[in-house]
């Protein structure tokens, strides 16, 4: 399976080491009570095209944090130094105890392979040496019924299989989750599903969430603080405080065109609402 082009990983391998505990610390320095991730003067760039340069942030215990920006900004570049997985400069500190679960935007797998969801639950499960009914648990907790357990990767839907991916991730008990778009390759209608069980998993295993999204009208809805990346800015705070026309033009360079999704709520109110955004 490879995570990107030209970056072939295994996945289980990383979800094992996401999921183990995961602390930098410099000089035995802590962090603040509360604080769950500090990221200071993050630098990364591969030879000599700078990806990301002096990006500093810190998220608390149970923040629903978006990662925004336009294409090519090294958002989902950013997740992959969290984990550990690409060289950086700066600092990465994670609270002591830490358990990191990773959704990838997409799994450069075949999907004819005669590998079922049950098997790719149990690769993760004997790895990590855990208990069988440790696969039956994340089933239900995004949903996945027997039927599709049972399935093949190669002829469920992309929803199912994402919530395939949730359940890979959720296997060790992670405190926080990384996803990297999960919705991507989606119909509007399984995104939304998405969505919802991702704040619905947030808010009753009491987890911490990073999620790169294009849908502000998500980042709105769910996340209680921003982070904006490109590379002439980058902003960081709760959403309306944040993002604002004029910063929203400078980072895609355009005026942004979303609306609010608000449930119960017409189109024309929705529309409405999003002029005044």
């Amino acid at each position: 399976m490879s995570l990107g082009p030209g970056m072939p990983i295994d996945l289980c391998q990383v979800q094992e080491a996401a999921s183990a505990d995961r602390c930098r610390e410099k000089d035995g320095s802590k962090l603040t009570t509360g604080i769950i991730l500090s990221v200071q003067a993050l630098k990364i760039q591969f030879d000599n095209r700078s990806v990301i340069q002096n990006l500093s942030f810190e998220v608390d215990d149970g923040d629903n944090v978006a990662i925004i920006g336009p294409n090519g900004a090294g958002k989902t570049v950013l997740l992959k130094a969290l984990l550990g997985l690409v060289p950086y400069e700066g600092e990465v500190r994670w609270s002591p105890g830490v358990r990191l679960g990773y959704v990838p935007q997409k799994i450069a797998a075949d999907r004819q392979m005669p590998i079922r969801v049950h098997d790719l639950l149990a690769a993760k499960a004997h790895v990590l040496k855990l208990h069988p009914r440790s696969i039956d648990a994340v089933a239900t907790m995004v949903g996945l019924t027997p039927e599709v357990l049972n399935a093949s990767i190669g002829v469920i839907s992309g929803g199912q299989f994402q919530k395939a991916l949730i359940a890979f991730a959720l296997l060790g008990e992670p405190s926080v989750l990384l996803f990297d778009e999960p919705t991507a390759s989606l119909d509007e209608l399984a995104e939304e599903r998405v969505y919802e069980l991702v704040e619905r998993l947030q808010q009753e295993q009491h987890l911490t969430v990073l999620l790169v999204s294009h849908d502000l009208s998500i980042v709105y809805r769910a996340a209680n603080k921003v982070l904006c990346v490109s590379k002439d800015k980058v902003c960081f705070g709760p959403p309306r405080e944040v993002l604002t026309p004029a910063t929203l033009e400078a980072m895609y360079s355009a005026p942004p065109k979303f609306f609010l999704h608000r449930h119960g709520e017409e189109p024309e109110q929705q529309l409405k609402a999003a002029e005044h955004v």
